[in-house]
């Protein structure tokens, strides 16, 4: 009701990196981690990438007393590695795996083996709070990203998401690591498309690393040589929030991690953690939606998103005729063999036979190719298909924007 007593509510989010026999001194990180949980007074903590079931175990243990409810998020081969911890009743949960998230083939990057999902909690008691964490594909190189495409797709999953399960919720929050620059088209679309406002440009007061950064060249799991073109890091890990129904979110402080543990000398990850005070105040009357009040700006940033969903549509088309190509020629290969060796059967042979090592050798390469070219061409039939959907679904929106009076 009205005059209802304003609510303070602490958020914390993380990219743990931890990823069991790869990530450097992942245990004692994970220990440091809990340490800070249990002696600050959040009231959400979303984490991603604890790819280790037993780390959050851990995790739930230690923080039991602090956070009665949590929930992992499972998917993919590895995992989702999103799990969250809460001081509030969890009343829901929901994952979304993204239909697009790399290649099987790139098991340098892996990101296909980890199922990147949006996971949803429904919580608090006194309001509905719907609580979405995330990761987004990784960008391995922003001279040339092959993985835009794919990162553009789960960026409008994500923000097509939010939108359909958060109609009924009086406060909505997105917290993770988006592995995008906040003037990336991907950031500038979720944002647009959902109404979510950015913590660290609406906070009264911002403590931590400069502009935000939560990716930075002096941390010590850093590759320096990723951030020379950055040389005061990279903000890619979000907390984004807003108001539903007749409520107003505000945030009040944006922390970020500087470094180092408090007397250590390793810091919590590879990435900085941000700590978001949002006020939470409940309005006598409803409050407006946010869409629509710059549709002319969101329709470019729809048709600039578009445009590189479309340049992937492209390259995955070309990749699976290619692979498709390689498995015809690889089939036929198969049959000349099998009508060779019908000859020698059948005393139609001449001269030299064909050295059987040889001829075995040339036919399992052939069933090998033949194997791995099915398979890409499949994979990349699928990746066309959604390539194509979120296409023609942007291509409606934007439509839409575009006839609106």
């Amino acid at each position: 009701m009205e005059g209802d007593p304003p609510v303070r509510l602490r958020v914390f989010d993380l990219n743990c990196w931890a990823i069991r026999y790869l990530s450097k001194r992942r245990q004692e990180r994970m220990r440091l981690i809990g340490d800070l949980l249990h002696r600050e007074d959040f009231d959400l903590v979303l984490l991603q990438e604890v790819w280790s079931e037993q780390d959050y175990s851990d995790l739930k243990v230690k923080l039991g007393g602090c956070y009665p409810f949590s929930h992992y998020f499972r998917s993919g081969v590895i995992g989702s590695g999103l799990c969250v911890f809460s001081r509030f009743p969890i009343l829901d949960t929901l994952l979304y795996q993204y239909s697009l998230n790399g290649y099987p083939y790139m098991l340098q990057h892996g990101d296909w083996f980890c199922g990147k999902s949006v996971g949803l909690v429904l919580a608090w008691e006194s309001a509905s709070l719907l609580t979405h964490s995330s990761q987004l594909h990784a960008e391995y190189c922003r001279e040339k990203d092959a993985y835009l495409p794919h990162r553009l797709v789960q960026a409008w999953e994500l923000a097509q998401f939010i939108r359909h399960t958060s109609k009924a919720a009086d406060v909505v929050l997105l917290g993770g690591d988006l592995n995008m620059h906040p003037e990336d088209v991907g950031i500038r679309l979720l944002r647009g498309w959902t109404g979510l406002q950015d913590a660290f440009v609406e906070a009264t007061h911002f403590e931590g690393c400069e502009d935000g950064c939560t990716l930075v060249p002096n941390n010590c799991f850093t590759d320096k040589s990723e951030m020379l073109p950055f040389p005061l890091g990279i903000r890619i890990d979000y907390i984004l929030y807003k108001a539903m129904s007749s409520y107003t979110v505000k945030c009040e402080e944006l922390k970020t991690t500087t470094g180092a543990a408090p007397g250590m000398a390793v810091p919590f990850s590879d990435h900085e953690a941000v700590m978001a005070t949002l006020h939470i105040q409940r309005e006598g009357q409803a409050a407006g939606t946010t869409f629509g009040t710059a549709e002319l700006a969101l329709a470019d940033v729809v048709t600039e998103a578009r445009t590189e969903v479309c340049v992937g549509l492209q390259v995955a088309q070309r990749q699976r005729y290619s692979s498709g190509r390689m498995a015809v020629l690889a089939l036929l290969l198969l049959l000349l063999q099998a009508a060779a060796t019908l000859g020698v059967l059948v005393g139609l042979d001449a001269g030299q036979p064909f050295p059987k090592l040889s001829f075995c050798l040339l036919a399992f390469l052939a069933i090998g190719i033949l194997l791995l070219s099915t398979g890409l061409h499949l994979f990349h039939t699928m990746e066309v298909k959604m390539l194509r959907s979120t296409e023609e679904q942007m291509q409606m929106v934007l439509r839409a924007l575009q006839e609106r009076p």
